[in-house]
């Protein structure tokens, strides 16, 4: 062939290539763009049909999608530190129920929209398990949310103010998992309280919900500061619900502990 018929098949490849990504880009098929070619190569090597050469790259298309997904659900929980279950260390605090936390990881309590209320003083990793937990449902592309409780109330109160309460629980009622830490760190004003009940009692039965509290139950009403809408409130969260009691001393506590011994 010659050195002008080279050129011009050369040409006519380049601008194929050029259609080729123009139509998968309008495809959305963003794995395609990226690995035809070095598919297309390999398949050609190892002598594979046309069929096996796309089923590759479908393939591979279709476990992108489903990384970028669950990165999207993650971005979307807005958890603070990422953490799972493999840097907890139970043999820390030898009367938590370790399998039925490890059992909750498979979010069947969250297709059935029950409560987890994790409860105990501070510093045993209430909020690390909450953490797993959550993150476990983001990589089951489930629609996560994980709230700081007085962080919620102050953005409940905001949306009174601007009267759009409304609105902000039918958002919250997309997602299948919420996250309210820290539970009890800081009182509500009545109207806070007033708020947080409605917010809960609109997720009740529709979505799951995560507590972490370090109160016991006959010590909310003074986070609520009345006693009839505690036990209102309680009435429903514990309604089929998971309760972990986390027994022991502080890690942090230990840590400062084992630090000041060093020095």
């Amino acid at each position: 062939m010659s050195q002008s018929a080279n050129n011009l098949a050369a040409n006519v490849q380049a601008v194929d290539k050029v259609v080729l990504e123009s139509y998968l880009r309008q495809l959305y098929l963003a794995t395609f763009v990226r690995h035809h070619e070095t598919y297309a190569a390999e398949a050609a090597q190892n002598n594979e049909s046309y069929t096996r050469y796309l089923l590759a790259l479908a393939e591979q298309e279709v476990l992108d999608r489903e990384e970028r997904r669950r990165l999207r659900r993650l971005k979307e929980a807005k958890i603070p530190v990422v953490k799972d279950l493999t840097s907890f260390d139970f043999t820390q605090i030898p009367t938590l129920n370790q399998q039925k936390i490890r059992q909750l990881v498979t979010g069947d309590y969250i297709d059935k929209a029950e409560s987890v209320i994790l409860l105990g003083n501070p510093g045993l990793g209430k909020t690390h398990v909450a953490t797993a937990l959550a993150l476990a449902a983001t990589q089951q592309m489930r629609r996560v949310r994980f709230y700081n409780t007085a962080a919620l109330v102050n953005e409940l109160l905001q949306a009174q103010d601007e009267g759009r309460v409304a609105a902000f629980i039918n958002k919250a009622l997309n997602h299948q998992l919420i996250v309210l830490d820290e539970l009890g760190f800081i009182p509500f004003s009545s109207t806070g309280a007033q708020l947080m009940f409605q917010f809960c009692s609109a997720l009740y039965e529709r979505v799951a919900l995560i507590v972490t509290t370090n109160l016991k139950f006959a010590d909310w009403t003074q986070v609520f500061g009345d006693e009839r809408l505690t036990v209102a409130l309680l009435d429903r969260l514990t309604h089929k619900a998971h309760i972990i009691e986390f027994v022991g001393e502080s890690y942090r506590f230990r840590q400062r502990q084992q630090r000041a011994e060093v020095t």
